[in-house]
C-alpha cells in the first residue's frame, strides 16, 4: 500500500463519516462538493472534510483507492457510499437516513425530511 492509500485508510478508520471534497466544509470549491457538504451540514451529520485540492497525492489517491473517478466521495463507517449524484439520490429517497441509522451515525431526521419536502 502506498503512502496516500495508508493516509486515506487512516482517515477513513479514524472518522465515522469522511467527505473527500474540493475545498473545506466551510468553503467548498466546487458545486458538487458544496452540495454534498450542504446536505451533511444541514442534516447535522458530524463528518471530517478532507480537502483534496491541498494535497495532490490524496486527490489522485482517493480516485485509485475507491476506483471511483470523481470527487466528492463520501465514506460512512469505512464504507464508500458514493459521489454527489448518489448522495443526492439517497438523500431524496431516504436511503441516506437508513444508512446513517444502520451505521449508528447521528443526524437530524427533521432536517432530512425538510430536504425531501423541499424537493418533492
Amino acid at each position: 500500500m502506498n503512502d496516500a492509500n495508508t493516509r486515506i485508510q487512516d482517515m477513513i478508520d479514524r472518522n465515522d463519516v469522511v467527505l473527500f471534497m474540493k475545498g473545506t466544509p466551510e468553503m467548498p470549491q466546487c458545486g458538487f462538493s458544496s452540495r454534498v457538504a450542504g446536505v451533511l451540514n444541514y442534516m447535522g451529520v458530524p463528518y471530517e472534510g478532507v480537502n483534496v485540492l491541498s494535497d495532490a497525492d490524496i486527490r489522485q489517491g482517493i480516485k485509485d483507492f475507491s476506483d471511483w473517478p470523481t470527487i466528492p466521495q463520501l465514506y460512512v463507517k469505512g464504507e464508500f457510499v458514493g459521489g454527489c449524484d448518489i448522495i443526492t439520490e439517497m438523500t431524496l429517497s431516504g436511503e441516506l437516513d437508513q444508512l446513517l441509522e444502520k451505521k449508528g451515525v447521528a443526524f437530524d431526521k427533521d432536517a432530512a425530511n425538510k430536504i425531501r419536502e423541499a424537493n418533492a
